[in-house]
């Protein structure tokens, strides 16, 4: 194990000395130079979590060139590194195998470490484990200064309305603590049309978010843009649960250009004392509980923006632990969508983690399209709620 923590100061060391754009090449030689590799490569998962973009370690071409694109669908061996979180090695006849390994950040699957090795003992595999881990955390830090990861997180040409959506989403797609595990997707329309789903955590509360502004393309991601940050104003000034509902709506009354927003708010007190919802003229929640799948039928108040609406109703949510909760907007079951079963996706994903279970989701949305795009945004937002940790809660 001395070696393992050498080797990962090594990797650490040496991502740190590089500039933000060359860390993944300066991993990719540390590996081939520790193991006699005879390539090592990373690989992207996208947006939408459908295809993966594979940057290579070569030096003499440019970035834009060394791109692969792979389709999940088809891949296997990656879909199955992704899926199961555990590192697979693939037998190349005599010439060795490929070594693949999950670069992950609590929960949030950034992609795929590769590396061909001649031969791969257990110390080698489990430093290999070790140095994607570390990658994970490289890319999380040096995503704030350029945008190479941005651009490896693309497989298909992204307008400006999607690009101003894209930037209202948390950085991670999903997150795992004690009490919890989430994972949210979007699957964008032709024409966007304003889906975005937030969350974030504090020491005492989890916050949820699913909302759909009305209009399409530019107007409706500046809508999303108000609407969003309307809300992140409040939680963030810590206002309550209706508090946040009142501010939403008034940002949208006042600037919204005579527009409005379905939406959904949920608060969750981590040490299990109760649970909040909001719901602003949304479909309402899905929960999986005990095997069977149910909407969670709380008062459905106006959307936000609509004049005649007064203080939002704050309601207790039912939320036990065991439970999985699925949060959605209307594109999920609307137009060609409306013949997909998500009662029975969520029945039949129940034992996967909740980014197979929106990955499911959202795959199922956009084939019912029949490769055409989607006329409306799809958002899907999973909660598996563990319930409160007893004794004292680890340090995160």
């Amino acid at each position: 194990m001395e070696s393992d923590r050498i080797g990962l100061a090594e990797v650490l060391v040496a991502a740190e000395g590089a500039a933000p754009v060359d860390s993944l090449d300066v991993v990719a030689r540390n590996l081939r130079d520790r193991f006699g590799a005879r390539y090592a490569s990373f690989l992207f998962v996208d947006v939408v979590g459908r295809r993966l973009l594979r940057v290579s370690d070569t030096e003499d071409t440019p970035q834009e060139d060394r791109a692969e694109r792979v389709s999940l669908a088809d891949s296997g061996v990656y879909d199955e590194v992704l899926r199961t979180q555990k590192l697979v090695q693939a037998p190349e006849g005599e010439q060795g195998l490929r070594v693949l390994a999950p670069v992950t950040n609590r929960g949030d699957t950034i992609g795929v470490l590769e590396l061909f090795l001649t031969v791969a003992p257990q110390d080698v595999l489990d430093q290999v484990e070790e140095a994607a881990h570390a990658l994970a955390y490289i890319i999380v830090t040096d995503r704030r200064f350029t945008d190479l990861y941005h651009w490896g997180n693309r497989t298909t040409a992204v307008s400006l309305a999607a690009e101003i959506q894209r930037q209202l989403l948390p950085s991670a797609s999903a997150c795992e603590a004690a009490e919890f595990t989430l994972a949210g997707a979007l699957v964008p329309a032709s024409d966007i049309a304003g889906d975005t789903y937030d969350y974030s955590l504090d020491d005492n509360t989890l916050h949820l978010s699913v909302t759909d502004a009305m209009g399409h393309d530019v107007d409706a991601s500046l809508m999303a843009t108000l609407l969003v940050n309307a809300s992140r104003n409040a939680r963030r000034s810590g206002a309550d649960l209706g508090e946040q509902a009142r501010q939403i709506h008034h940002a949208l009354l006042d600037h919204g250009r005579r527009t409005f927003a379905t939406g959904q708010l949920l608060r969750i007190a981590l040490d299990g004392t109760g649970a909040q919802l909001v719901n602003a003229g949304h479909p309402w929640p899905l929960r999986l509980r005990d095997g069977e799948v149910s909407e969670v039928r709380l008062t459905v108040n106006m959307p936000f923006g609509v004049a005649l609406q007064g203080p939002y109703l704050v309601q207790d949510f039912d939320l036990r632990p065991g439970d999985r909760i699925v949060l959605h907007t209307d594109g999920m079951q609307e137009r060609e969508a409306h013949l997909v079963d998500l009662p029975g996706i969520i029945r039949a994903t129940a034992s996967d983690h909740p980014r197979e279970v929106v990955r499911a989701l959202v795959t199922a949305v956009a084939d019912a399209y029949e490769g055409q795009p989607p006329e409306d945004d799809a958002t899907v937002l999973c909660l598996d709620w563990h319930g409160p940790v007893t004794g004292p809660r680890p340090k995160r």
